[in-house]
């Protein structure tokens, strides 16, 4: 098994250049393939998600050439939707992002292609998005169990009027809007219940601005998309840095700074993640804005009762702030934790209790009460590059934590110890695979 045990850190101080973001290289990617002309991308993420988009792309004959270093790749577009002539099976990990794109995008055309994953991809609902996309046309089956991969598509989307329950992930509407202005007909996609994580749909919607494709949108209800319109290359494009990954070093440096600065995102970033730093300041924390980065330095910290609908990626950071603020912190309304590469709502419960934190959970909230002094603990990722992540922040007391399973990071993050020890200062640490 490869574990990280990372001794206490007394400082955390510098700066770091953060990798490209995961959520716009795969829409990205997706839209370079589909769109008119050649398009260069440029910091794209190295990271196991974004391979298994390439691995995807190949399998369907999108031509692109890659730099050694994976960060740089010119795709030529074919201008119309993804197809394929013969029988495929696409394996995509545990990638959601990708999952959730391409059964949408392999609906457009006849196709006879298998989508699988790993074992928790296998336990990932999609569900809402195969009823959706066979309202309209899409010939898609499950293979193995009902609302979960593996699935199998033929083709047949041609667009029309959609009802897509919002409340479970916003991957499934990003999908809806990339595919639908390809189809023969034009679309209306109605929400029900509340729309998670809406940052992420303006994410997706900027993006398809960006290659010639406007939607409209009625106030987060009522999305319509003209039909039969084509991408177009922007020629070049440049992915900014991941907020989400930068929410990890900004924590560290409201924990245990010194100062820290992240390169990459900054105030006019596309990532709703970026609202991160105004919650560590409302928690205490002193931030500075630029156009392409953020400070944080470390002052007294204390609880805070919020509502995470919109980011319940950086939910789980501010978690593990919470055990170094003064009083109780609340995160709300976050029913979608169940669903992301762990159940994050019982993995985060469980492993901070190991740390001596007292936990109050529900269906879609958490309370967390610091504890006075944090234990020693080998902590279980699951699998889940975040809960890795995030617990490294344990290292900030006077205490040790052994991260277990830490090559989980490749996900999104190959280098983040790497780059965390760079930042710590009178550390000693051991690494083994």
């Amino acid at each position: 098994m490869n574990f990280i045990t990372l001794k206490p850190i007394h400082l955390i101080n510098g700066t770091i250049k953060l990798p490209g973001s995961k959520s716009i290289s795969n829409r990205v990617l997706l839209l370079s393939s589909m769109a008119k002309g050649t398009t260069t991308l440029i910091n794209l993420l190295n990271s196991d998600d974004i391979k298994y988009m390439f691995n995807a792309l190949n399998k369907l004959n999108i031509v692109f050439n890659l730099t050694k270093n994976k960060t740089r790749c010119q795709i030529n577009g074919t201008g119309k939707s993804l197809y394929s002539n013969k029988k495929l099976k696409i394996f995509l990990g545990n990638s959601g992002t990708s999952m959730r794109f391409l059964t949408a995008a392999l609906s457009l055309s006849k196709n006879n292609i298998i989508l699988t994953g790993n074992k928790r991809m296998k336990k990932r609902p999609i569900g809402h998005l195969v009823d959706a996309l066979r309202c309209c046309g899409a010939k898609i089956n499950y293979l193995n169990k009902k609302n979960y991969p593996p699935i199998h598509l033929n083709g047949g989307f041609i667009g029309g009027i959609i009802s897509l329950d919002g409340s479970i992930s916003s991957q499934f509407l990003s999908a809806f809007l990339m595919i639908s202005p390809l189809a023969k007909k034009d679309t209306t996609i109605t929400i029900k219940n509340k729309l998670v994580s809406k940052p992420y749909i303006d994410m997706t919607i900027t993006l398809m601005k960006t290659y010639g494709v406007l939607v409209e949108n009625y106030k987060y209800q009522i999305f319509f998309i003209k039909s039969q319109q084509q991408y177009t290359s922007p020629n070049n494009y440049y992915i900014e840095g991941d907020a989400s990954s930068a929410s990890y070093f900004l924590a560290a440096a409201a924990i245990k700074g010194g100062k820290v600065r992240v390169i990459g995102v900054g105030r006019n970033s596309l990532q709703g993640d970026i609202k991160f730093a105004n919650i560590l300041k409302k928690m205490g924390a002193i931030i500075r804005w630029n156009n392409n980065s953020i400070e944080c330095e470390k002052f007294i910290l204390k609880g805070i009762n919020i509502n995470m609908n919109s980011t319940p990626d950086i939910a789980m950071t501010i978690a593990l702030v919470a055990i170094f603020a003064k009083g109780k912190t609340i995160i709300k309304n976050i029913y979608n934790w169940k669903i992301k590469e762990s159940d994050r709502l019982h993995t985060i419960s469980t492993e901070l209790r190991k740390i001596g934190a007292k936990i109050k959970k529900g269906n879609d909230y958490i309370h967390i009460y610091p504890p006075k002094k944090i234990n020693y603990a080998r902590i279980k990722t699951y699998d889940d590059h975040r809960i890795a992540m995030c617990f490294s922040l344990i290292a900030l007391s006077d205490t040790p934590v052994t991260i277990l399973n830490c090559n989980c990071v490749k996900k999104t993050f190959p280098n983040y110890f790497n780059e965390f020890i760079k930042l710590s200062w009178n550390n000693s640490f051991k690494y083994l695979y």
